[in-house]
């Protein structure tokens, strides 16, 4: 009996697209940024606003251990407090996370490797993207990567890693749902703002102002300037001159 190939259709039906499993997870992230539900983005933003504020007061170790210790408590206490309520009661309502112990979370080999197929997708890309830059692909990319890393210096020197992840989260869960909220007047003042900023470097590049014909109306100044500075080097210069032929 011969086995055939599957088809194309029930391939594709056991291979998910690394980009599909993508999907939910970037809608759920602007949900979230969003305040769709703002009860959910609240507790994410008030515990990770915590946890970085501990993590720039104390250690790393400190700080996982303070928590395992608060979840430790909070789960125990609750398992003790059932525990006599039932004893007092004579009840038989068995575990109280029984309903959270039966929950399967054992991950599947499909989903594992598909977890892993997306991220090695972001992992080659990190990787090209790191020898381009590094072994100068491009000189303009490689000059603005030193550049950028050049102005970073200054960046830590003034904040720690830790400051600069509170402001980045302090602005992402602010600026958006700001800027969707504000959009228009938002965009009005930056397109003011950007027209000004053109208008203002058009006006004083150099190379704009020859565009515009403008060389031929400081290229004589130059001249005469270059004339005046060498008609004073000159007068030094006799004097000095001078003075050494008649010692």
């Amino acid at each position: 009996m011969l086995v055939g190939h599957p088809t194309g259709a029930q391939s594709s039906s056991r291979a998910v697209p690394a980009s599909a499993t993508h999907i939910p997870f970037l809608l759920a992230v602007h949900d979230l940024i969003f305040w769709r539900d703002v009860k959910k983005t609240g507790f994410v933003f008030g515990t990770t606003l915590i946890m970085l504020l501990s993590l720039a007061a104390f250690s790393v170790i400190s700080v996982v251990s303070y928590l395992i210790l608060a979840l430790l408590s909070v789960t125990i206490s609750f398992r003790v407090y059932k525990s006599v309520i039932q004893a007092v009661q004579k009840s038989e309502e068995g575990h109280p996370f029984k309903a959270y112990l039966d929950v399967d979370i054992t991950l599947s080999s499909e989903a594992f490797h598909n977890y892993m197929n997306a991220a090695m997708v972001h992992v080659n890309k990190a990787l090209k993207l790191i020898i381009r830059l590094f072994l100068v692909e491009d000189l303009v990319d490689s000059l603005k990567l030193a550049v950028f890393m050049w102005l970073m210096t200054y960046v830590g020197a003034v904040f720690n890693g830790i400051t600069l992840l509170i402001l980045a989260e302090l602005l992402v869960f602010s600026v958006p749902i700001v800027y969707e909220k504000y959009k228009t007047q938002i965009d009005h003042y930056v397109g003011i703002v950007r027209d000004q900023t053109k208008s203002i470097v058009e006006n004083k590049t150099p190379w704009n102002r020859q565009k515009k014909g403008r060389i031929n109306t400081w290229k004589p100044e130059m001249q005469q300037l270059l004339k005046h500075h060498l008609i004073v080097i000159m007068m030094l210069l006799v004097p000095w001159r001078t003075c050494s032929v008649s010692a």
